[in-house]
């Protein structure tokens, strides 16, 4: 099965095809594989290089040789070694103008973008003899692009790739009582396979035999373990806790839980919108109202007494004016600004195209465990029964009878023990009993201690209150008399309910959570951080039914981000407009379904976020106003035969740098709201 991160190069290629998005985000990730199998970034890299050179060439033999064929001919090479991809992607517009679909509405807006323009007004310039212009056009486009490709790769190239949660190998039971060791995929339904502790069960099947405790942090995205015992299911993709099972495989590799994630991550991918750069946007409005004013500069004055090769040539000198060099150099390093400027804050984005639809964000969406919480348990409380000393005897008590677990509930305990100042001596421990489901029991200093479920203190006959299912409560007991419980929450990080905050003040609507957890338990996270929404219990499949049906209501243009770190998180992640993973402990599949991550695992640096994608639009917004006004000068006087070329051309490159420079402002830190 390909991986996610295949059908994500593939689909981007699609999109481009149709003309719905930015031609090189689709080129990034051929780049990247590309180079990775072949060198044929190398080859790409060369070619630029070379065409670099021999435009610079150009200008020395022109001098020379005072404008001979020679000097003519490198010009025009140049030109075609760098604009190549531009002339292929105009020519193969064109060919969609007039295709079925076009005429049926559907892909009319594919011609008129910076492509186009590009290749008109650079034939313009080279049928007027300006053949420095057009390799100008075509040299500085090729540096822009580049500039904000690097920021993109560098992005990826820090995002780990998708990892395949199926082990390679599973252990099947032979009738003999033999192991023999294969590919889950050879494993057939009925049989039984061998899962020691530490192992991920390989596929989904029955236990058969063994109890112990299963982390399912990867499937549901919640910390808390799942006890099975003979009867049980357990699915693949799990973690065999302090214990050894037997299952009976129910379901081929193909069709167990974990493909069908994968499954539903790609078909997500595959529908996601492709958002449309600014650049793009403006030249669909730019670019025909110049082709058509330069059309009717070379005909209506024609058809007034003016010599028809001069009105022509008052065209093309209209068409290379108006070539938007300034916003093609300028736009790509806003971006490239802005890429860096969330790098440098721990923030990775995959491209530009997902940094340029932040800016439409309306709805905002966390996963619960590992995102807005630690992911792991912590003591929040210890009720003390009547006539017990006090709470650390307790948590002592617990400590001791949980130190030989590598059961997450005990380490937590362990840990608030320790951080109290407290020591354990194992020469005072004897006859330890774990047992999955129900808690630990053992002898501290001769005397029996239980920590675990009211199911194991009711079953020894400690007389116990209901410790209740709203947290994870640990009862103790001591020689038969209950001492108190031990209340376990996953604990809210600190800059959550500041990450709330900061999205309400950047105008976003909706603040939402979606949760495999208890009702109860996402409720007081609800309620605690303030959001507007919470919904508990949802697995993989129906929290991508939640979201879909969030994008169906939408009425307006509003862009939807979700924000998840587990693999059960995956699927939704690459389905919403702009996924966020948590990268620092986020599973390798959600960072890979991600469109960017957040390496510090800060849920507030979402709004930093979106606050550098607002600043990098505003810029390039600022960019496009200062280069049509001067464009709107130079056009109109080169229209009127009042402007020489070289004087169009130099003013066009002062404007490029202004707007550079400016762009550059992209990379300044963002002040917190």
């Amino acid at each position: 099965m390909n991986s996610s991160a295949d059908l994500r190069w593939e689909n981007d290629v699609a999109a481009c095809s149709c003309g719905h998005c930015h031609h090189h985000e689709a080129a990034n990730d051929y780049e990247d594989r590309e180079g990775e199998q072949g060198g044929g970034l190398i080859r790409r890299y060369a070619v630029d290089a070379l065409g670099a050179a021999v435009y610079i060439a150009a200008f020395f033999i022109s001098g020379r040789l005072a404008g001979e064929t020679a000097g003519v001919a490198c010009f025009v090479a140049a030109y075609l070694l760098l604009g190549w991809r531009i002339i292929l992607t105009s020519t193969r517009s064109l060919g969609r103008l007039f295709s079925r679909k076009t005429a049926r509405g559907e892909g009319a807006s594919a011609l008129l973008d910076e492509n186009f323009l590009m290749t008109i007004a650079t034939i313009g310039a080279l049928a007027i003899g300006e053949f420095p212009e057009a390799g100008a056009v075509m040299l500085l486009y090729r540096i822009g692009e580049e500039l904000q490709n690097r920021a993109v790769q560098a992005s990826r190239r820090s995002i780990r790739s998708l990892m395949d949660l199926r082990p390679d190998s599973a252990n099947v039971l032979n009738g003999d009582g033999t192991i023999l060791t294969v590919a889950p995929d050879d494993v057939r339904v009925g049989q039984r396979i061998l899962v020691r502790p530490g192992e991920r069960i390989p596929l989904d099947g029955i236990v058969i035999s063994g109890e112990c405790d299963l982390d399912t942090a990867a499937l549901t995205g919640e910390s808390q373990p799942r006890s099975v015992a003979p009867g049980d299911e357990a699915l693949s993709g799990s973690i065999v806790i302090g214990g050894t099972l037997t299952i009976e495989v129910t379901s081929a590799a193909g069709e167990s839980i974990v493909s069908k994630i994968l499954e539903m991550t790609q078909k997500a991918a595959s529908r996601k919108t492709n958002a449309e750069l600014l650049i793009t946007r403006f030249a669909k409005v730019y670019t025909p109202i110049v082709v058509g004013a330069a059309a009717l500069l070379a005909l209506i004055p024609a058809m007034l007494g003016m010599p028809a090769g001069e009105s022509v040539r008052r065209a093309l000198v209209f068409l290379v004016i108006s070539c938007p060099c300034a916003l093609v150099v300028s736009i790509p390093m806003g971006y490239f600004a802005g890429l860096g400027a969330a790098s440098r804050r721990g923030i990775l984005v995959k491209g530009a195209r997902y940094l340029e639809s932040l800016n439409k964000v309306d709805t905002v969406i966390f996963d619960k465990t590992g995102t807005l919480t630690r992911g792991k348990f912590e003591v929040a409380q210890i009720d003390v029964e009547a006539g017990v000393l006090n709470r650390s005897a307790v948590l002592e008590a617990a400590a001791y009878a949980e130190w030989d677990s590598s059961h997450p509930i005990a380490r937590s305990i362990k840990s608030a023990w320790l951080a109290e100042g407290g020591t354990v001596d194992p020469g005072r421990l004897a006859d330890r009993t774990e047992r999955a489901g129900y808690g630990v029991r053992a002898l501290l200093d001769g005397r029996e201690v239980l920590a675990g479920s009211d199911r194991l203190l009711e079953e020894s006959g400690v007389d116990c209150p209901a410790l209740g299912n709203d947290s994870t409560t640990v009862g103790v007991a001591l020689d038969g008399r209950y001492l108190g419980r031990i209340v376990l929450r996953d604990a809210i990080k600190p800059d959550a309910a500041e990450a709330v905050r900061r999205l309400r003040a950047l105008g976003v609507r909706e603040v939402a959570m979606l949760t495999g957890d208890t009702a109860s338990a996402a409720e007081l996270v609800r309620n605690e951080l303030g959001l507007d929404t919470a919904e508990p219990g949802l697995l993989p499949h129906q929290k991508m039914e939640s979201l879909e049906r969030r994008m169906a209501g939408k009425k307006d243009a509003g862009a939807i981000i979700f924000v998840g770190d587990g693999i059960n998180d995956a699927p939704v992640l690459a389905r919403a407009d702009v996924g966020i993973a948590m990268g620092g402990l986020g599973a390798d599949a959600a960072l890979d379904a991600a469109d960017a991550a957040l390496m510090t695992d800060e849920p507030a640096r979402v709004a930093e976020l979106i606050s550098i994608a607002r600043r990098t639009r505003r810029i390039g917004i600022e960019n496009i106003t200062l280069a049509l006004g001067v464009k709107a000068v130079l056009m109109a006087l080169g229209a009127a035969g009042f402007t020489p070329l070289w004087l169009a051309v130099f003013g066009d490159v002062g404007v490029a740098l202004l707007a550079v420079a400016n762009a550059m402002r992209a990379a300044r830190p963002i002040r917190p709201l």
